[in-house]
């Protein structure tokens, strides 16, 4: 894992904030900022820019997973959160909030090295599952956009489909544009013929 990371530290007690430090800087992240209190959370994380969250509390509320939900939706970044107790509503409120590891008792300074890269790999494998979600999604919406400018073209002009498919791609290839604009383009058309 890449020892320069930028890694920020959220602790409201300061003991608690210096056992996590030294343990980072023990494994050799030197790169850490600390934030002593979650107000305002999401402004100021941004104007870090961590790579990497680390929020360790006591007993984390739903307004602090209600934070973690803006955090992880706003700066896209592997978090860590460290707890006292377990709770299994807890746990399943955190993960569906975007962290990435969440550690229950047991915070001790070794533990910050292994905890930290398990964070970053199980963000990575669940941001290129969304990535991949997101891109499915986006093909599929292209496609629909596709058929109904075919379909209309059918409908207008009397062309069967691979008629209609074959105008829209060669109006792409003489335009040099994408076949998506071209059918978002003849989508249009019709639209303001109505």
């Amino acid at each position: 894992m890449d020892q320069d990371l930028s890694i920020l530290v959220i602790d409201e007690d300061p003991d608690r904030a210096a056992i996590v430090e030294r343990g980072l800087v023990e494994s050799g992240y030197t790169r850490v900022a600390k934030i002593g209190t979650t107000l305002n959370l999401v402004s100021r994380i941004q104007a870090l820019a961590p790579d990497v969250i680390i929020i360790d509390l006591e007993n984390p509320d739903r307004d602090t997973l209600e934070q973690m939900f803006q955090v992880s939706r706003a700066i896209q970044r592997p978090i860590a959160m460290f707890v006292g107790q377990s709770d299994g509503d807890m746990i399943r409120a955190s993960v569906e909030a975007g962290v990435s590891a969440y550690v229950v008792d047991g915070l001790r300074s070794e533990r910050i090295k292994p905890i930290v890269e398990m964070a970053i790999s199980r963000f990575e494998a669940f941001d290129a599952l969304r990535r991949e979600r997101d891109e499915a999604q986006a093909r599929l919406a292209d496609r629909k956009t596709i058929e109904k400018a075919k379909g209309l073209l059918m409908k207008a002009k009397g062309l069967d489909e691979e008629q209609a498919y074959a105008a829209l791609r060669r109006t792409a290839m003489q335009q040099n544009r994408r076949l998506i604009d071209i059918a978002h383009s003849v989508i249009i058309a019709f639209q303001m013929d109505i």
